[in-house]
Order: structure tokens, then C-alpha cells, then sequence
């Protein structure tokens, strides 16, 4: 069975048909997604769409503007004889965009934190898939060797890749293994 996903936006595209098991993993991944936006407290949904902002174009564009139209207004205020509201080196158009750094810098880390926090989960999923995958790989190749030795019409023979093979892999000895890699290659740099 399958279905068919529509795309969003593009109506030139066509249809792309996807089996039920990735449509039901495409709802499963959606459904994580809606429970960890679920969690963000208003504050915290305010300060991401803030960093969100930020990360455009157009906020370069504004902070430009920005920044150019008060260098300019105080400089044409001294050309007229007007008041200058923050004379160069204009100390309160530095305070100001010092601040509004902080700000988006502070904005950002935390977007940032949650991502990781995002990212760190889906490592150890990757993690347990992959370590079920192997073992339903060994399973296969156990059987699969079962079934030459048990069928009479298959010749017998010796192959020491497959002997490995259905060996299960220790993930335990694996992460020895590369802890150990990395110390002997932090120990020669």
C-alpha cells in the first residue's frame, strides 16, 4: 500500500508515492517534532523567533540601515547647525548596537542549547538503530548459514568472512576500541 504526498508549495511537481511505512515514519518524526515544540514555554518560543529574525537577511539589512541613517542624521545635524543627538564618536549608537549584540548572541544559545538537545537525541536513536540493525544483520547471516549446512543441495563449503560475520558485534569493545584510537592519535599530535 502506498501514499501519495503532495507537495507543498510546487503544483508544477507531481505526486511522489511513498510506501505506508514511510508515511508512518514521516508522522512519527512529525509527532516528535509537534511534542518538542509542545514544550517551549512562551518566553522561549518568543526568543527563538527572535534568533530566527535575526539569522535573515533583512535584519542585516535593517541594522545596516539602521546604523547608516543615525551616522548620517548626526553628521547632517552638524552640517545644518542642528543639536546632534549623539556626536561621532557616537557613543550611544555603540551602546546600542553592543546591546542589541548581547541580546542576539544571548538569543541564539539558547535556540542553540534546545537544538543540541534535539541533535543529542537523534544521535542516540541513530545509535540504537544502528545497533539493531546489526544485530538482525548477524541474525540473517546465522540463518542464511543454517539453511546452507541443513540444505542438501547447496555444497558445503568454508568461509571465513561469513564466520565473522555472524559473530555479534560488542558495542561495548567497539567504543573501547575507538577511545583507544583517539588517545593514541591525541597522544601524537
Amino acid at each position: 500500500m502506498t501514499t501519495k504526498i503532495e507537495p507543498e508549495s510546487h503544483d508544477d511537481e507531481p505526486e511522489i508515492p511513498v510506501t505506508a511505512a514511510v508515511s508512518e515514519n514521516i508522522d512519527a518524526v512529525a509527532a516528535f517534532y509537534a511534542r518538542e515544540d509542545s514544550k517551549i514555554s512562551r518566553p522561549r518560543d518568543l526568543i527563538e523567533r527572535m534568533s530566527l529574525f535575526v539569522g535573515r537577511p533583512v535584519y542585516l539589512g535593517c541594522v545596516v540601515a539602521f546604523v547608516a541613517l543615525w551616522t548620517l542624521d548626526n553628521i547632517a545635524a552638524e552640517h545644518f547647525g542642528w543639536v546632534q543627538f549623539d556626536p561621532p564618536p557616537f557613543l550611544w549608537l555603540q551602546g546600542i548596537v553592543a546591546l542589541l549584540g548581547l541580546l542576539v548572541g544571548t538569543a541564539v544559545l539558547i535556540r542553540q542549547s534546545r537544538l543540541g538537545r534535539l541533535a543529542e537525541q537523534h544521535a542516540h536513536l541513530d545509535l540504537q538503530v544502528n545497533l539493531l540493525t546489526e544485530q538482525k544483520s548477524t541474525k540473517i547471516i546465522q540463518l542464511l548459514e543454517e539453511l546452507r549446512r541443513d540444505w542438501p543441495g547447496v555444497a558445503d563449503r568454508h568461509d571465513q568472512e561469513v564466520v565473522e560475520m555472524q559473530k555479534p558485534t560488542d558495542p561495548h569493545a567497539v567504543l573501547a576500541a575507538i577511545a583507544t584510537k583517539r588517545t593514541d592519535k591525541q597522544g601524537s599530535d
